[in-house]
């Protein structure tokens, strides 16, 4: 699907807020209501806009333990991958995983409430005998940067329109 200016001011406008009116979201596109819902279906229609979510500050409620982890296996069939992303999908505390090139097989992002959970996690894994050769844990101490808003302009060669 090809994306337009008003298309991309459409998605910048509703990554920044899900529950975005809809005068207000065809004010901030530059449409009047109805073509600009027309637009956001056709959007959510063609897996453009796959979900609305909230973000959660959560600990604002309960203790948490932020860990990145480097995952390598030592078999690198097919298979192999297949099994363990199989797996990993299933742990509700595995928030994040990217299987990435080099030579490290996954990035994981884990929540856990303390370190020790998170060790008895990592020891299931181990236990399940997924094939894991190696991990690497990184405790995250500070956040810097967690942005869930995609700079969709920019990546398709079109300035982003902040405004």
């Amino acid at each position: 699907m090809k994306l337009d200016a008003i298309d991309l001011r459409i998605l910048d406008a509703i990554q920044r807020d899900g529950r975005i009116t809809k005068l207000a979201l065809a004010e901030k596109a530059g449409l009047s209501p109805t073509p600009c819902w027309m637009r956001l279906r056709k959007l959510e229609k063609a897996g453009i806009v796959t979900g609305y979510h909230a973000r959660v500050a959560l600990r604002r409620i309960a203790p948490v333990a932020s860990v990145m982890v480097e995952v390598t296996l030592a078999n690198h069939r097919q298979s192999d991958f297949e099994r363990f992303e199989r797996v990993i999908a299933t742990i509700p505390e595995v928030i994040g995983c990217w299987s990435v090139g080099g030579g490290i097989d996954y990035f994981l992002k884990i929540a856990a409430p303390d370190i020790d959970a998170y060790q008895r996690l990592i020891d299931d894994l181990l236990d399940r005998e997924l094939g894991i050769e190696r991990y690497f844990t990184y405790i995250v101490t500070k956040t810097v940067k967690d942005e869930t808003v995609l700079p969709v302009g920019s990546l398709i060669g079109r300035p982003n329109n902040h405004g």
